[in-house]
């Protein structure tokens, strides 16, 4: 018996709630971020509008600003956001026959990490209707930050500007934390992938590799060896 679809609008829109919160945080330092850097409100509200990678967008904004060249913006986006391609084909194999063609590349643009993984945690497919209300609070709390970053300016000290990341963190740990406690294949693999990052970043040979790739280095070891050693029955979730 094929897993039943989950076609909610609103537990999407109640699902995607934190994240929003948590994005409007992270939106609002970028705002202010990207105005300190001679972006004006307008430039900076539509590279959230047209953009929802905050590492792609912070590392875009100096390039800007030091008027850097077009290839130098492709090549650094392309090595950050890769990771979007792996989940986005991995999100795929979630979705449920209610989502059309059209709907897969505006799920697409907004996939980022929170909004994969909540998905990916749902026993069931996850359904057009869920997915657009997942994926439309998280944009709405990240253009609404980014505008009133940009306008707040400079004025707020920095030591708060700064704090104001350390919800994007939070965000991840609520995420990753009840999935660990239910799987300990999923705790190990997490282990795992947290011990690649470390060695990535304080090996000097491997700490030269760009953050984009490390991700998914990191994140494709770990599932490709807990995948081997811990399969999930395929049968017994379909079943349940």
């Amino acid at each position: 018996m094929p897993p039943k679809e989950l076609t909610s609008f609103k537990q999407g829109i109640k699902d995607g709630l934190p994240i929003c919160v948590g994005y409007f945080s992270v939106a609002f330092a970028f705002g202010i971020f990207s105005v300190g850097h001679g972006l004006d409100v307008v430039q900076t509200l539509v590279i959230s509008l047209t953009n929802v990678t905050s590492a792609g967008q912070l590392a875009a904004v100096p390039i800007m600003a030091a008027g850097g060249t077009l290839v130098e913006m492709a090549a650094t986006q392309f090595i950050i956001n890769l990771r979007y391609a792996l989940m986005s084909v991995s999100l795929s194999q979630k979705l449920g026959k209610s989502v059309r063609f059209v709907d897969r590349f505006i799920i697409a643009f907004v996939n980022t990490d929170e909004v994969f993984a909540v998905a990916s945690s749902k026993k069931e497919t996850v359904g057009r209707r869920y997915m657009f209300g997942l994926i439309l609070t998280p944009y709405v709390g990240w253009a609404a930050g980014t505008l009133l970053g940009a306008c707040a300016g400079n004025m707020l000290p920095e030591i708060i500007i700064s704090s104001l990341g350390i919800a994007i963190y939070g965000m991840f740990i609520a995420i990753v934390v009840p999935e660990t406690k239910k799987s300990k294949a999923t705790l190990f693999a997490v282990a795992l992938a947290i011990v690649l990052s470390c060695i990535f970043n304080f090996v000097p040979v491997l700490s030269k590799i760009p953050s984009g790739f490390t991700v998914i280095i990191c994140a494709g070891l770990a599932s490709l060896i807990f995948a081997f050693l811990c399969p999930i029955d395929t049968k017994k979730e379909a079943e349940q």
